[in-house]
């Protein structure tokens, strides 16, 4: 064998080396941005050894099940008070293993331009889980529409408020519907992945949106057994790389806010 075909040989064998070596990591995410700063962030990850399989999911129950029963590795589309609610509704023990951004949560309307337009009775329509519904509410609260008997609860429902002086009709439905029924409501209060998705700007068409302050920041999500893996770190690391935050910052334009 001459020099040029031994060095094709030895170039060959160090390509399958590094395939057979490299680890795959599944992770289950939601469309906008979730899933599209996960592909982002593959080909880093890819040059470390880590494969990164992305699996897209529309809604926020199936994600942490999946995580829970080992179908996935981890996912990446919800916020710590989402998570603990979860746990302690199902019993599950999963873990944060990074914060990654927040996406401002906004009040949106097809049928007036503020807030102060709202009518008496007009219906709002808010998430139907308990920690985006009370998100919601919160909002509204702090628009002064409404008030609740606990200013603070962040699992407040339509029970917990104290006054609706415009009596305002709460109608409680899936998070992911609420861009499709956005014309059939006076408001919607929906959250920014779903927004984006449906088209909207929530720096722009927003009636009310949160503060660069919110709590709500999205995280990476793992079990106890895998949040410590050399991969796991591997892609918590690329989250919160500079080349992640320039890529959410170039993106979404104050849509989607880092948060490290």
């Amino acid at each position: 064998m001459n020099l040029k075909k031994s060095l094709v040989a030895l170039a060959a064998a160090v390509t399958v080396s590094a395939a057979a070596s490299a680890e795959e990591l599944s992770v289950a995410a939601t469309p906008v941005p979730h899933a599209e700063i996960l592909e982002f962030v593959k080909p880093t990850l890819a040059e470390q050894g880590v494969e990164l399989d992305v699996k897209v999911f529309t809604d926020y129950i199936q994600p942490n099940i999946q995580v829970d029963q080992k179908r996935m590795d981890a996912n990446f589309f919800q916020h710590k008070p989402y998570l603990d609610e979860f746990n302690a509704g199902r019993g599950t023990n999963l873990v944060t293993v990074t914060g990654v951004h927040v996406e401002p949560f906004g009040a949106y309307s097809s049928k007036i331009d503020s807030l102060e337009a709202l009518e008496d009775g007009a219906v709002v329509a808010i998430p139907n889980d308990p920690t985006n519904g009370g998100r919601a509410l919160l909002l509204l609260q702090k628009a002064g529409l409404i008030t609740l008997n606990d200013a603070s609860k962040i699992t407040a429902t339509p029970r917990d408020i104290a006054e609706n002086p415009k009596n305002l009709d709460f109608k409680e439905l899936e998070a992911a519907t609420l861009p499709r029924i956005l014309n059939q409501v006076d408001v919607a209060l929906i959250n920014t992945n779903y927004a984006l998705e449906a088209g909207l700007n929530p720096t722009e068409d927003a009636l009310v949106i949160e503060g660069s302050d919110s709590p709500y920041v999205n995280i990476l999500v793992a079990r106890p057994d895998n949040k410590d893996s050399e991969a796991m770190q591997k892609l918590a690391a690329a989250l919160t790389s500079d080349s992640v935050r320039a890529f959410i910052k170039e993106n979404y334009e104050g849509a989607v806010v880092p948060a490290f």
